[in-house]
């Protein structure tokens, strides 16, 4: 996790994600997934770039399976943006960093 980024979990997720006064964009992944490990570093770019307007959570898809059925989350990596506690863009799969921008950076103004 890079220093920008961090950890939630079901325990977390209501406080620091729902209850955020920032947009919080959560990368849902999971340790033995390739594409998770793809997508990691365009994730941390990102919370290092928009630090201040956006937070970034990761969140371990294996260990926090209710979040994923609430969500409907069947494949990983996803990315969800959330803003004033509800889900406003996802991104599913690896995408390459232009386009997870061009999704998120409106929601940030």
């Amino acid at each position: 996790m890079s220093d920008n980024t961090f950890e939630v979990t079901e325990e977390t997720f209501e406080t620091d994600v729902l209850q955020s006064s920032q947009p919080v964009l959560v990368d849902f992944w999971a340790e033995w997934c390739g594409p998770c490990k793809m997508i990691a570093p365009i994730v941390a770019q990102l919370a290092e770039e928009y630090e201040g307007k956006l937070r970034v959570g990761k969140l371990d898809a294996d260990a926090n399976q209710n979040i994923l059925m609430r969500y409907g989350i069947m494949g990983i990596p996803t990315l969800i943006l959330f803003k004033d506690g509800e889900a406003v863009e996802r991104i599913t799969g690896y995408q390459p960093k232009d386009r997870i921008t061009n999704k998120i950076v409106p929601h940030l103004g």
